[in-house]
């Protein structure tokens, strides 16, 4: 990916120091630890703070297909590891306040241990209480074409590498959650056949509508709401201890899919695009009502009758993304209800 744009003094920092090589000088280490750890406490929201999370962002990114230009050495310096923790910890607490608030009175019954199925009927009343297909809707039966182009580019920071950053969780599970999760993760990369890959199907729908489906192509101009949704997977996967909460996640993930993706292919339909374009969307529809049941009970439900202590995480997790897709929701259908762009930079009209 191309080093994006900074967007204020922590990415600017960052990226100067990765236009050098992969240097041990402490000194530029600490100045820019220094810095990070003065400008945090000035941001009012983190989540919602673009230097924070593109910064965040390109250091995940370190550790799936590299930053163009900067030497794959950095991905385990021990300075950018300090730096990642820096920013991961207001960052992990900002999502567990949100998550806390999508909860509710959400948990395990009292003194009861959980078995799998109890599990995923939590997991599945979390997702019935979501607040409802109302992007998709609109998708559906009213966005305009330039509001179907910022749709993708705003999906694309992770639907491009989609399934990668589950995929960390698989080492770090056993048995029965192992193997749903190798299941579902087998379908997301098309069962062994790249054209079938999910990400090969969204880059396909992209070039569809004029886009351009080269990984982070539109870093510099999606908000950092749209960076802060992918970053919160990469958080949950690179850290071991959060691995009840990349399960809860994913699980989330696909029980809230199959409907919204059916109306997202119903709207591109509407104003005209044939399969290459609505492939992408059709595919989730079926796939995604099969992996809701795997992720619920065989991954979720599975990795809590293994070790009960982790239910917590799998609820945080499962929170956690609902409430940051309500507030990328909010972000994207607020502009456009307003006749404002959803993205901070506007996207070259298709040619």
């Amino acid at each position: 990916m191309k080093i994006p744009d900074a967007r204020g003094p922590i990415s600017g920092g960052l990226f100067r120091l990765l236009a050098g090589g992969p240097s041990h000088d402490s000194a530029a280490h600490d100045a820019l630890h220094t810095l990070t750890e003065r400008q945090l406490p000035l941001v009012d929201d983190i989540i919602d703070d673009g230097d924070a999370q593109l910064a965040l962002f390109c250091l995940y990114e370190l550790h799936y297909g590299g930053l163009d230009g900067v030497d794959d050495r950095w991905e385990w310096n021990p300075g950018l590891i300090t730096l990642r923790q820096l920013l991961e910890e207001p960052f992990e607490q900002a999502l567990r306040s949100a998550a806390s608030l999508s909860a509710g009175t959400v948990g395990a019954p009292a003194g009861k241990a959980l078995d799998s199925d109890a599990v995923a009927d939590i997991l599945f009343g979390l997702a019935s209480q979501d607040g409802g297909p109302g992007m998709s809707r609109h998708v559906a039966k009213k966005a305009t074409l330039g509001q179907l182009r910022e749709f993708l580019v705003h999906k694309s920071i992770y639907q491009l590498k989609e399934a990668d950053p589950h995929t960390w969780a698989i080492p770090r599970l056993n048995g029965r959650a192992k193997a749903a999760l190798v299941e579902i993760q087998a379908d997301e990369y098309g069962g062994g056949r790249p054209d079938r890959m999910h990400s090969a199907l969204f880059a396909r729908t992209m070039r569809g509508l004029g886009l351009d489906d080269s990984y982070g192509a539109y870093a510099d101009a999606v908000p950092a709401i749209s960076l802060a949704s992918v970053n919160m997977m990469s958080l949950f996967a690179l850290n071991r201890r959060l691995r009840g909460a990349i399960a809860g996640h994913l699980a989330i993930y696909e029980m809230t899919s199959s409907r919204p993706n059916q109306l997202y292919g119903n709207g591109f339909r509407r104003l005209g695009f044939e399969a290459e374009v609505t492939a992408y969307f059709d595919e989730h529809v079926e796939a995604d009502a099969v992996h809701e049941q795997i992720a619920g009970r065989d991954l979720a439900g599975g990795l809590v009758e293994a070790e009960p202590d982790l239910f917590p995480d799998v609820l945080f997790g499962a929170t956690a993304v609902l409430a940051i897709d309500a507030r990328l929701t909010a972000h994207i259908m607020g502009a456009w209800e307003s006749g404002r762009s959803s993205l901070d930079s506007p996207v070259p009209a298709a040619a």
